[in-house]
C-alpha cells in the first residue's frame, strides 16, 4: 500500500470520526413527517354580504353553502423531538353556494395553504396535540346564470386540535378537528358592475396517516 493510499485513508477516517462526533444525538435531532388526510367540511353559511364596486352599499341575505368532501396532505417537524413543532397544512374542498329561492347554485372551491405551530404530548404510542397559524385562502367563484367566474387570495386564520396514534415506529393514524375563518371578497363577480364579499367559516373533520423520520 502506498504512502498516498495510507494518507487518504487516514484522512477518510477523521472525516468519518468527525462527522460521528459532530452530528447530534438521535434524542436532538427534528422529527419530520408528512401526511395525508381525507374528512369532511361543514361550511356556515357565507355571512354579512356586501356589494362592492358598483354595488356599494347594497346587502344581500346570508348564502348558504353546501357540506363538501376535503382532502390534503401536510409536511412538518418537531425540532429535538420536543413538544413544540411546525407543519404546512394544505388541503381543498368545494362548499358550493347553494340555490337561493329561484336563483341557482354557484360551483365554489376552496383551497387552505396553512402555517401551524403545533404543541403536543410526545407520547410513544399516543400524542394529542393542538395548534393554529395564519393561512392563505384562495376561493374561486365559478361561472354561473348570474355570475362571472372570479379567484380571490384571502388571508384568514386556522385554529386546529387532534390525536395520534403510532402504529409502527414511523407510521401513525390520527383524526383532527380545523375551524377556519376569513373574509371573501370577489369584486368581480357581477363583471363591470361590481361584485360582493363575506365572511367565511367552516369546520372540518379529517383522519390520515403520517409517515415520520
Amino acid at each position: 500500500m502506498t504512502n498516498r493510499m495510507r494518507a487518504g485513508r487516514r484522512v477518510l477516517a477523521g472525516l468519518v470520526l468527525t462527522a460521528f462526533l459532530c452530528a447530534p444525538p438521535p434524542s436532538l435531532r427534528a422529527e419530520w413527517y408528512v401526511a395525508g388526510h381525507t374528512g369532511v367540511n361543514f361550511a356556515d353559511a357565507l355571512r354579512n354580504i356586501k356589494g362592492t364596486g358598483g354595488l356599494s352599499g347594497l346587502e344581500a341575505p346570508d348564502f348558504d353553502l353546501k357540506n363538501s368532501v376535503a382532502y390534503g396532505g401536510k409536511l412538518g417537524f418537531f425540532p429535538f423531538h420536543g413538544s413544540l413543532g411546525v407543519e404546512l397544512d394544505v388541503f381543498h374542498n368545494s362548499p358550493h353556494i347553494k340555490n337561493l329561492d329561484d336563483i341557482p347554485g354557484i360551483h365554489l372551491a376552496v383551497t387552505n395553504v396553512g402555517v401551524n405551530i403545533l404543541l403536543r404530548y410526545p407520547g410513544a404510542t399516543f400524542q394529542p396535540y393542538i395548534g393554529g397559524g395564519p393561512a392563505i385562502l384562495i376561493a374561486r367563484l365559478s361561472s354561473s346564470a348570474t355570475t362571472q367566474q372570479d379567484t380571490q387570495v384571502s388571508l384568514g386564520g386556522s385554529f386546529l386540535t387532534g390525536i395520534r396514534a403510532f402504529i409502527t415506529p414511523t407510521v401513525a393514524a390520527f383524526t383532527e378537528y380545523k375551524y377556519t375563518d376569513a373574509k371573501f371578497g370577489f369584486n368581480g363577480a357581477f363583471g363591470s358592475v361590481g361584485g360582493f364579499d363575506g365572511t367565511y367559516r367552516a369546520h372540518q373533520l379529517f383522519v390520515g396517516l403520517s409517515y415520520h423520520f
